[in-house]
């Protein structure tokens, strides 16, 4: 296709065969895991599989591509589907409207999967899927709060160090006897909380850089391993 020029001039025919048979199945379509999806669509990836179980909210406009004010009130899943068609209408998209938890299960069994979830307990679901099914993933850990594109890096679970979201990530996949899965952070101290906010201020170019560089480690490892 015209729109995968540039991509398979970079990379050659060959990649853009195994991009193109590939599935990645992201979770969590927000402010990480919306950058992923557009990345891996504008990529050549086949077919993609979406996961997220809410919907559009005004304050979602300052991170989340899939957030405008056309777009408030509607499902993630859905507003990604059309978005990832719009790019691409030869990719197969699967959407599940969901919450991943440990009763969590679906037929489709990709090549890679992305976790852009926020919440301890359902990674540690997804890992433990993801382990039981042999199937790669990388981690996001947490984009809150952070100021500094410069602090992220790709490493080990294991390996990760002053996010508090990775601490307690570490310490569940290792009460879960889990693999040291590769994972974005940032060693970026949090920024304090200002006033009395509920939520921790988050800006595009940091959570959007998450999920471009957990997009640009899968795209590498189908081309070149896969």
């Amino acid at each position: 296709m015209s729109n995968l020029a540039r991509i398979r001039t970079l990379f050659g025919d060959v990649a853009i065969q195994k991009l193109q048979n590939a599935t990645v199945m992201v979770v969590g379509c927000g402010a990480v895991g919306s950058f992923a999806i557009e990345a891996l669509a504008r990529s050549g990836i086949g077919h993609l599989v979406i996961v997220d179980f809410d919907k559009v909210e005004e304050s979602n406009i300052n991170r989340q591509l899939f957030a405008t004010t056309s777009t408030v009130g509607q499902p993630k899943v859905d507003v990604a589907k059309r978005r990832i068609h719009d790019i691409n209408p030869n990719i197969i998209v699967t959407e599940y409207n969901t919450f991943w938890d440990e009763n969590t299960d679906i037929p489709e069994k990709p090549d890679f999967i992305i976790d852009a979830i926020d919440t301890v307990d359902s990674k540690i679901a997804l890992y433990k899927w993801a382990h039981k099914h042999n199937i790669r993933i990388i981690a996001s850990m947490g984009a809150a709060s952070k100021t500094d594109v410069g602090r992220i890096k790709i490493a080990p679970l294991f390996k990760t160090c002053v996010c508090p979201l990775a601490n307690r990530v570490r310490h569940a996949a290792r009460r879960n006897n889990l693999p040291n899965i590769p994972t974005a952070f940032s060693d970026e101290t949090p920024v304090p909380v200002i006033g009395h906010a509920k939520n921790l201020g988050s800006i595009i170019t940091v959570t959007g850089t998450f999920g471009l560089i957990m997009a640009n480690y899968v795209i590498q490892e189908i081309i070149h391993q896969i």
